[in-house]
């Protein structure tokens, strides 16, 4: 394997020729970043007030397509606030992937909800719609309130937390009427996947609420930073109220009428996301044609490259390979660690965490399958 090994490191190196070490997905600013950054220090609105926050919201709608856009701190506290917006309380349970980065898991804790690990489909790396009805009648029941409860713990079924994994998207079609079957809050983890499509329609808005993430290492960057999409008026509302410590308007008076976080993203950062969107089309084509490159290499080798299910279309955060079994990954991530070209497994499994190792969970063989055999090579914007 070590020549094929080195076949595919040089291979990568041809893509970045310019880089000594080649990271798995670094920021890219040719834009109107510094003007716009320049602008927020010159009008000295730098926090959470300023013009480059509703420009922001409202380019996220327009790329979206959503009727309301909230800009957040991060992608993490999003997901919490999302969460908070689905009435997910204390001891509800939160339907998820194990396959999944931790901060969904996370924002579940943050309410002392409990998470519920269901397995994914191998072709989306993302919820299994299949897994998720199964699990479903084999553990859940409508009572006469016309929820969905566990028999087995009699917590209610509040929410359902899906992840387009690496901007692939995942058979969210399926996974809403499922979740509107039973009457489970569909809340989108579409933090990966700004620019992708499952049959035309933008990920984010199939359930309730979308979030996205705008983290340094994301297609589209603020350096810190998140959004939280809907069709709902009043959930778009609440979301502003609740990010701005529930403070109830008025010019001097300090009134507060809810619990309250400090959740709105400053406008410093906006200003940085919005000469960001401005390029979003350029650098969803770009990793496009490198996930292109990528197919036809790794066709030619024999192994198997992730790729966009029929229907979608995949921004192609980070591109990913699966290999034979553990062994290989293990080497592959060695060879290409020590030889310049920046690889990474998938996240460990939130069950094999022992934060949530004790968390119920469905059969996950195609969640432990994958996680012995991705990989994560360089995918970021070419220069």
């Amino acid at each position: 394997m070590q020549a094929i090994f080195k076949d595919i490191s040089e291979f990568i190196k041809k893509q970045f020729p310019e880089q000594k070490f080649i990271p798995l997905h670094a920021p890219v600013f040719i834009g109107n970043e510094r003007k716009y950054v320049m602008d927020t220090l010159d009008s000295t609105f730098v926090s959470s007030v300023g013009a480059y926050v509703d420009r922001f919201e409202e380019m996220m709608c327009e790329i979206t397509g959503s009727s309301y856009a909230v800009a957040i701190v991060n992608g993490t506290n999003a997901l919490h606030l999302a969460l908070l917006l689905a009435d997910v309380n204390r001891n509800d349970e939160v339907l998820s992937q194990s396959l999944t980065f931790i901060a969904t898991c996370n924002a579940i804790s943050y309410i002392d909800a409990k998470p519920v690990f269901i397995d994914v489909d191998k072709d989306t790396l993302g919820l299994s719609p299949d897994a998720l009805s199964k699990y479903l009648n084999q553990n859940a029941k409508i009572e006469a309130d016309g929820f969905a409860y566990n028999i087995k713990t009699d917590r209610r079924i509040k929410a359902c937390v899906p992840m387009h994994t690496f901007g692939f998207p995942c058979r969210i079609e399926e996974i809403a009427q499922i979740c509107n079957n039973w009457n489970i809050t569909l809340v989108e983890d579409a933090a990966e996947s700004l620019g992708s499509y499952y049959e035309g329609k933008h990920t984010g808005l199939f359930g309730n609420i979308g979030v996205f993430s705008f983290n340094g290492n994301k297609t589209i960057t603020s350096g810190g930073g998140g959004a939280l999409i809907t069709n709902n008026e009043s959930l778009a509302k609440k979301a502003k109220h609740l990010t701005t410590q529930a403070k109830v308007p008025h010019p001097w008076a300090f009134t507060h009428d809810n619990i309250g976080y400090n959740y709105r993203m400053p406008n410093l950062n906006a200003a940085l996301a919005c000469a960001q969107l401005e390029q979003l089309a350029k650098f969803v084509d770009n990793k496009r044609e490198l996930a292109t490159l990528y197919h036809d290499k790794f066709k030619s080798l024999g192994i198997n490259f992730c790729v966009e299910l029929p229907g979608t279309r995949a921004n192609y955060w980070l591109n990913a390979i699966l290999l034979n079994d553990k062994t290989e990954r293990e080497d592959f991530l060695t060879y290409m660690n020590s030889n310049g070209v920046m690889s990474r497994p998938v996240w460990e499994l939130m069950h094999r965490l022992p934060m949530f190792e004790n968390c119920e969970r469905a059969d996950l063989s195609n969640s432990e399958w994958i996680a012995d055999r991705l990989v994560n090579i360089p995918s970021s914007v070419r220069l």
